[in-house]
């Protein structure tokens, strides 16, 4: 089987158009297969207090009614997804930025109410596999943003870490897929405000240990969760790591954490 690489890029990196820049470099420069996947929630939070929405968050997972919809959306599917993809073009990779709408490539259904009202969040149900393998395979790299849609008609905001999961699970069957979140820290950290406090390999064990003690909290928990999840599903290595350190990929020793069951 042939080797993808997902890579999801987030954290303050978006926001950092060196830090963006020295990324994308690259990821144009990683040999073979390759998709990445981003999301943008700093500079979508700036946005909406600019407008006078207050972003609302629960559990490191954006609450999103119909205003914060359209500037997700705007942020997204727009912005930060198109000068990715001009960026990457510069670079000599032909790119192309989707959200799940296109192509029909992401299909989520509202996730239901229950303890929280998520309002406008999509929960993936299908994924088009063919329609990504073929962009694939005509060299063009999908750049996948953190919109979804119902197939109804109805665009949803995603988790773009579970976007990155699921197209893990779904390409698992026809590549041998490597899983990787870059953001701006080490890894996983023991401690947030310690670079050098990086945790190398955290098991199923090691981390149910770590979310009950408090270690892994915020966003890195739902982050963590669909690394497992994606491990579970077929995926064959998953890690963790600073968007910088992303041209290591190859080495023999990991820079960042590595995921295993």
């Amino acid at each position: 089987m042939d080797k993808l690489y997902i890579i999801k890029i987030g954290g303050n990196v978006i926001d950092n158009p060196a830090a963006l820049d020295a990324f994308l470099k690259d990821f144009s420069n990683l040999k073979g297969n390759k998709i990445l996947v981003h999301g943008g929630g700093k500079m979508a939070s700036a946005l909406s207090e600019q407008m006078g929405i207050k972003p609302v968050m629960h559990e490191g997972r954006r609450i999103t009614d119909e205003a914060t919809l359209k500037v997700v959306t705007m942020m997204y599917a727009g912005w930060v997804n198109k000068n990715i993809v001009a960026a990457l073009q510069a670079l000599n990779i032909n790119a192309i930025g989707l959200s799940g709408a296109d192509a029909n490539i992401i299909q989520s259904e509202k996730r239901p109410v229950k303890n929280i009202d998520f309002g406008f969040v999509g929960d993936v149900k299908k994924l088009n596999d063919a329609a990504i393998k073929m962009l694939i395979k005509n060299k063009i790299t999908p750049v996948v943003c953190a919109i979804t849609h119902d197939k109804k008609g109805q665009l949803l905001n995603t988790n773009a870490d579970t976007i990155a999961a699921e197209l893990g699970i779904a390409m698992a069957k026809l590549y041998n897929v490597q899983l990787v979140y870059c953001f701006e820290k080490a890894g996983v950290l023991k401690d947030s405000n310690n670079e050098t406090s990086l945790i190398e390999k955290i098991d199923a064990k090691l981390y149910e240990l770590l979310k009950k003690d408090g270690t892994i909290a915020g966003g890195m928990l739902p982050k963590i969760h669909n690394c497992f999840q994606a491990l579970q599903k077929g995926v064959e290595a998953v890690a963790i790591m600073q968007s910088s350190k992303l041209s290591t990929l190859h080495a023999k020793k990991l820079h960042g954490t590595e995921l295993y069951l």
